[in-house]
């Protein structure tokens, strides 16, 4: 069987560096398939690595490809230096495209976020120190919850839904950020485009009570109204995370103008962000692994006591 092409990247991404991922198998535990909630009958899972020297902070790795998310898609290099350094790391899977529509997706995200923080006296983090991660996908996503994430609902019968999905650093590999302007002004990129083999994440439906059915959203207004909802651009406030994004500029997938405009919108509201070029380097890079020191830098930058 032929994989989707987004799950196909995911994992080759994962291969680009899996041959680095030997450590020594007692220096962290993993529960895998841990529920962090359910949606039309189906359970929303994510693997939990707790490393045997625990620093007390936690990342959240969005296991995402073209909104394309599974669980054969965790792998163990993700987590291997962010282990190496203490920290507790969940690999969140999201209901996953062309099933779920990115807006769904994003309540996913936001839904593991509640549920680790309302977890964290049972895994051992400090809840105001929660970092995220991903690549392509999984760093929009990431950049979302960074920029989009809210306050529980004090008023929620479940506890999870009472607390916060923020987070408190963001490091993300060559993130879409802005839909509706993407690599140029007024290119837009709603399963269009350079994006138009990604459809089904586009593919926004509301419930029609009258026919009992899932209809499309086909008015144009509506449908550019939602894609600036999902563009994370769009949601950047002085109070959002210290934010690094690592991008090739000679990304032909994702433009590297999507994180050129964001990390210029945070700079100018004061937020720490920072933009590295690795230059020449298409969405993907055989060397990435490397890449991911750069990232837990950050992270010990930003949530690691002193």
């Amino acid at each position: 069987m032929k994989l989707p092409t987004s799950l196909g990247s995911i994992l080759i991404i994962a291969c680009l560096f899996s041959s680095n991922a030997a450590w020594a198998e007692d220096a962290f535990t993993r529960v895998e398939d841990v529920i962090y909630g359910r949606k039309w009958g189906t359970a929303l899972t994510m693997d939990v690595f707790t490393p045997k020297q625990a620093n007390g902070a936690a990342i959240v790795f969005v296991v995402s490809g073209g909104w394309y998310s599974a669980h054969e898609a965790i792998n163990l290099a993700f987590a291997k230096e962010f282990l190496d350094r203490g920290y507790t790391v969940f690999a969140v899977v999201h209901g996953s495209q062309p099933k779920f529509t990115i807006p769904e997706v994003l309540e996913d995200l936001n839904r593991a976020v509640r549920f680790i923080r309302s977890n964290a006296e049972k895994y051992q983090i400090d809840p105001s120190r929660i970092g995220i991660c991903g690549a392509s996908a999984g760093g929009h996503l990431s950049l979302m919850l960074g920029t989009a994430g809210s306050s529980g609902n004090p008023d929620a019968k479940d506890p999870v839904d009472r607390a916060s999905s923020r987070v408190q650093a963001v490091a993300c590999f060559f993130p879409p950020t802005d839909f509706l302007n993407y690599g140029t002004q007024g290119e837009i990129a709603l399963g269009r485009g350079i994006l138009k083999d990604y459809r089904a994440p586009f593919d926004f439906h509301e419930y029609d009570k009258k026919t009992k059915a899932f209809v499309p959203i086909t008015d144009e207004a509506r449908v550019l109204e939602i894609g600036k909802l999902i563009s994370p651009v769009n949601h950047v406030t002085s109070d959002d995370p210290p934010t690094l994004i690592i991008h090739g500029d000679a990304d032909k997938l994702v433009p590297i103008q999507q994180a050129e405009i964001i990390i210029e919108k945070l700079k100018s509201v004061g937020v720490a962000s920072e933009l590295v070029s690795k230059k020449g380097r298409d969405h993907g890079w055989p060397e990435i692994g490397s890449d991911f020191k750069t990232l837990a830098d950050w992270f010990d930058k930003y949530l690691v006591k002193p």
